[in-house]
C-alpha cells in the first residue's frame, strides 16, 4: 500500500523532535513495510526549509526511501474547492493552502496520509484515511 507522508513527520526526524521523532520514525517504518512512501512537491518544499543544500535534502529523502509523486490536476482542483469551503467557514487566508494540496493529493490517489496534523484533513477530506497519533 502506497502512503503519502506529510512534512511534519519528516521534519520530526530531521530535527530529532523530543516529543515526536520516535513516533514518526516508528510509523514511517510501519508504512515502509506496507509499500512505497511518497511525497509531493508541496511536502518537498515544506521539508526543504531545514536544509541549506538541495543535495542534503535529497540524501535524507533517499535514506527515508521516499519517492516524489506528481500531483494530479484533479488533486489541485479538489484542493482549491476544499480551501474555498474552508474560507467560507471563516478560515484564515494565509498559511494553510499547502495542507489542502496534501490532503487532496492523498484523497485523489486513494492513499493514506501519515501525519500528526489531522484537524483540517478530517474536516475537509473526511474519507481520507489518516495515520496519526489519534488513531
Amino acid at each position: 500500500m502506497t502512503t503519502l507522508v506529510d512534512s511534519n513527520v519528516l521534519l520530526d526526524l530531521v530535527t530529532n523532535d523530543p516529543d515526536w521523532s520516535a513516533w514518526s520514525l516508528a510509523r514511517l517504518e510501519d508504512v515502509a513495510l506496507a509499500g512505497p512512501i511518497m511525497i509531493n512537491d508541496v511536502i518537498y518544499a515544506e521539508t526543504s526549509i531545514r536544509y541549506g543544500k538541495i543535495e542534503d535534502l535529497d540524501a535524507m529523502l533517499a535514506e527515508a526511501k521516499t519517492e516524489l509523486a506528481p500531483m494530479p490536476r484533479a488533486a489541485s482542483f479538489l484542493a482549491g474547492k476544499a480551501f474555498q469551503s474552508y474560507r467560507r467557514a471563516g478560515g484564515i487566508r494565509t498559511g494553510v493552502l499547502p495542507d489542502f494540496f496534501i490532503g487532496a493529493h492523498a484523497s485523489i490517489e486513494g492513499w493514506p496520509l501519515l501525519t500528526r496534523d489531522i484537524g483540517r484533513y478530517r474536516t475537509y477530506f473526511p474519507k481520507l484515511r489518516l495515520i496519526s497519533p489519534a488513531d
